[in-house]
């Protein structure tokens, strides 16, 4: 498990897995009392843009066992061994795409769900990209779609894309292009 994903001393360990530990916190309020949570640790992750061309981006089609269907996202992965940001973002791209970024550039980073869950999610948007082979992890299902720029960014909006970093990615993107 990375230092990123360390807790409190005083947390107590509920359950450790491959890439997160669930701890119980006791988190003191203003009045003295304390309440408890249940908390999520998590090393955070990175997410790209992958700019194909100046008007279209690579999504990829994800198997998602947790929702029960299929998400169509942006790559994106776990930070699961000490990398800089940006290596893990093309490492991502990489192995979810197939595409070597020739340019990467850093465009914000955000939580994801910290009601119950600390991961820190880097955005990044790749451009200059060369097509290769996908390099995917054993167990994963992915697939390719390259879109036009305006029907990603109207997809996030009518709700085909469905999944939160992808809408905050695709959206914090296009503002910044304007």
């Amino acid at each position: 498990m990375s230092s990123r994903s360390e807790g409190r001393p005083d947390d107590e360990r509920l359950l450790e897995a491959s890439r997160f530990v669930v701890v119980r916190r006791h988190e003191p309020l203003p009045d003295g009392t304390r309440r408890v949570r249940e908390v999520v640790l998590h090393p955070g992750s990175v997410v790209v843009v992958p700019m194909v061309t100046a008007d279209t981006v690579c999504l990829v089609s994800v198997v998602r066992t947790a929702v029960g269907r299929t998400l169509l996202e942006l790559p994106a992965g776990t930070l699961d061994r000490d990398e800089p940001l940006a290596d893990a973002a093309r490492r991502e791209l990489l192995e979810e795409t197939g595409y070597r970024a020739g340019h990467i550039e850093s465009a914000g980073e955000f939580w994801m769900s910290p009601g119950i869950l600390r991961e820190r999610m880097h955005l990044f948007v790749a451009s200059d990209l060369v097509p290769g082979p996908q390099a995917l992890e054993p167990g994963e299902q992915i697939t390719t779609q390259v879109v036009p720029w305006r029907e990603a960014v109207a997809m996030c909006l009518d709700g085909r894309i469905d999944d939160a970093k992808t809408i905050a990615g695709i959206l914090v993107t296009d503002a910044r292009r304007r």
